[in-house]
């Protein structure tokens, strides 16, 4: 009797064995495809551009899945075609850096040059003396590519067009300022040459 009761136990024990394996090897599968399913799904998304995350994002979000180490055909193909497509974004981006960075670069060159002219003109208009207005005259015509480079006086703006004063030439627009003591204009752009002279000045009524 204790020895039949024994092997029912023993029995019931490899069952009960049995089972939890098989539980688990279920478990293990449902959690691949799961995993299988939520890869493809976020890389044909990200190959697709149906995401709004940052290139940044994205990269984590591949690395994550290359970290599973799934081994499955599909989500191989999927990730060799993002890698591709997150490697074109990489240079795009390092592109488009480089190129905010030199306008940036350009426009801080642009804008030394036109706070210099500023700050002439307006120690010109307030010189104490014939003699120091002339100082700074010559100093200020040194920005320029010549004596004759235009100056363009906007009036009027409408429409996205200007309507513009006679032109006239910077040495002629600094004696004006000079002679009538006082800056009616600003500074709106300024054009340069390859060395970095002024070549064309457009100035606005304040």
């Amino acid at each position: 009797m204790l020895l039949l009761l024994a092997a029912f136990i023993t029995i019931g024990g490899n069952t009960s064995c049995k089972s939890k394996k098989r539980l688990a090897k279920e478990a293990a599968e449902a959690e691949y495809k799961a995993r299988v399913a939520e890869a493809v799904r976020d890389l044909t998304a990200i190959l697709d551009d149906e995401t709004t995350w940052t290139l940044e994002e994205k990269e984590h979000r591949v690395q994550t899945i290359k970290d599973w180490n799934l081994q499955n055909a599909e989500v191989d193909d999927l990730l060799f075609q993002v890698e591709k497509k997150l490697s074109r974004e990489r240079a795009q981006a390092a592109q488009r850096a480089e190129e905010e960075r030199r306008a940036a670069e350009e426009a801080a060159r642009a804008q030394q040059p036109k706070n210099v002219l500023e700050r002439n003109l307006a120690s010109i208009a307030s010189a104490s003396s014939t003699t120091q207005a002339n100082r700074l005259i010559n100093e200020t015509l040194q920005l320029f590519a010549n004596n004759n480079v235009p100056v363009l006086i906007i009036i009027t703006q409408a429409g996205g067009f200007n309507d513009y004063d006679k032109p006239t030439t910077i040495e002629n627009y600094l004696n004006y300022v000079k002679d009538q003591k006082v800056n009616r204009n600003k500074v709106n752009d300024l054009k340069f040459n390859d060395a970095g002279k002024i070549t064309e000045v457009e100035l606005i009524k304040r």
